[in-house]
């Protein structure tokens, strides 16, 4: 009876944590695949992500661990700087992430354009998926996002030619098929997850047949838990190591917030802290760095089946964590049966879930800007890099709201002999005075014009003085003086 007043929803969360488990194991290991470390890190970083994280406040049911969202960014990461230097570059994240949190930063991230985000999403989407395309395949994919694009082509050519290729990238290919036909089987079935289902059926089709494909390499979670050596804290005086680690703080943060402001959505339960959520994933960030693991950011996949499966309190996910603990200590030796193309399909369809292809035709009909804005952050991910791209998503996303602000209308509402009446909507500021003052001087100044300045949101002192100076001497001798109205309020030019 105590127990059950203590723990109300044990029952619930319990069951919620297995189906969270379930979920997260497969993704943990393809995500550190494919971010070219030993798929123990990714592991690790989901151990550190339900025990850790998810004992802090923050978002009740939100459930954190490796994301498809970071993995090109870690991938070119270990490029640039070697595995070693990904601890300190994770470590260094978390700090920023708890101080940010204390200084409470964290709703500022909300104020970043969702087009920047969505576009950020599409571009890692794109990347990933062309990568992952080589990795079915069993071959190395090119260093670019612009050369794994524009060498597809010749990969599938190479592909047909060679009866190994072949057969990784079919079995890819049927790993991709049953995760997206999984949503149609009975429900009984579909309570085991899509990505493992679709993760074990391969692996038992690679024993059964002893296919020619590669399988995950094994070396044991101490011995891929490296942590940071002094040495590699001195890449923190590089400018590009410095670089690397404000775009993993500003998209770890960006992803991680966007995706609590997502669950919350999913249920009626306590509200996100977004302050002290930060403050969580810096936290594990910080732990995950100290042990040399991938970094960490909300996952909306593993949170939302943590909702769904019933979960009501920050128990699921942290025993979510305990069962990846356990598994990762006991059963090691499982992950080398897995092969590779089999997590190539589930890091495929994962990638293709981050491109918003459903809301991209609505967006541009209703607002073009904002969808363009999303594209050329996806391509300049795709063609340039990940934090160059983010930068110029931004930029972009500022231009845009300087010039929304600016934007304003000058509409004739009656013309006639007997007088003419026009109206100013939008933002009257002095980066639009020319436009302002070319439209009113087009008015005809032999007939009274009463000028309603009601519409405006925003009259700078600039524009304000530059209407008086024009009502003044609009109108030709013996015509009535222009009439400014706002508010009610009229003022007539004298």
């Amino acid at each position: 009876m105590d127990r059950v007043r203590t723990f109300p929803y044990l029952r619930q969360d319990f069951a919620a944590s297995l189906v969270v488990f379930l979920v997260a194991l497969p993704l943990c290991v393809g995500v550190a695949v494919a971010s070219g470390v030993p798929a123990e890190l990714g592991l690790v970083t989901g151990i550190v992500g339900g025990i850790v994280t998810g004992l802090m406040r923050g978002s009740s049911l939100q459930v954190s661990g490796p994301a498809a969202g970071l993995t090109v960014l870690v991938f070119e990461a270990v490029q640039s700087f070697g595995l070693p230097a990904l601890g300190v570059i994770v470590l260094t994240t978390g700090l920023l992430q708890v101080g940010m949190g204390a200084l409470r930063l964290g709703r500022w991230f909300r104020a970043i354009s969702i087009s920047v985000v969505e576009g950020m999403l599409a571009g890692i989407g794109l990347v990933l998926i062309a990568g992952q395309l080589y990795a079915a395949a069993g071959v190395d994919a090119p260093v670019s996002g612009t050369g794994k694009v524009t060498g597809i082509p010749g990969l599938l050519v190479d592909a047909v030619s060679s009866p190994a290729a072949l057969t990784s990238l079919a079995l890819g290919a049927c790993t991709i098929a049953l995760v997206v036909g999984w949503s149609r089987m009975p429900k009984r079935v579909r309570a085991v997850p899509g990505a493992l289902a679709a993760v074990v059926l391969a692996t038992l089709a690679t024993l059964a047949f002893d296919l020619p494909v590669e399988t995950v390499r094994v070396q044991g979670l101490l011995d891929a838990v490296q942590v940071p050596a002094l040495s590699e804290f001195g890449g923190l005086a590089t400018l590009s190591l410095l670089g690397t680690i404000a775009a993993f703080t500003l998209i770890a943060s960006a992803e991680s917030l966007f995706s609590a402001a997502a669950v919350d959505r999913l249920h009626d339960g306590p509200r996100t802290q977004y302050d002290k959520e930060l403050m969580a994933q810096g936290t594990g960030n910080t732990v995950c760095g100290i042990l040399g693991a991938l970094p960490m950011t909300a996952v909306i996949v593993r949170s939302s089946a943590n909702v769904q499966a019933g979960a009501r309190t920050r128990a699921s996910r942290v025993l979510h964590g305990v069962w990846l603990l356990l598994f990762a200590a006991l059963l090691p030796s499982a992950l080398a049966l897995i092969p590779l193309p089999a997590l190539a399909g589930i890091l495929i369809h994962a990638g293709w879930k981050l491109i918003p292809l459903r809301s991209l035709v609505p967006l541009w009909r209703e607002h073009r800007g904002e969808a363009l804005i999303l594209v050329v952050t996806a391509v300049a991910i795709v063609t340039i890099n990940m934090f160059e791209g983010v930068l110029i998503g931004l930029a972009l996303s500022v231009a845009k709201a300087a010039w929304d602000a600016s934007h304003i209308k000058l509409e004739v509402v009656d013309s006639s002999p007997d007088g003419v009446r026009a109206r100013l909507s939008g933002n009257a500021t002095f980066l639009r005075l020319p436009k302002i003052l070319d439209s009113l001087e087009a008015l005809p100044d032999d007939r009274p014009v009463s000028l309603d300045l009601s519409g405006l949101h925003h009259l700078d002192h600039a524009c304000r003085t530059a209407l008086e100076n024009w009502a003044e001497r609009h109108s030709s001798s013996g015509t009535e003086p222009v009439r400014l109205t706002r508010d009610d309020v009229v003022t007539t030019a004298t």
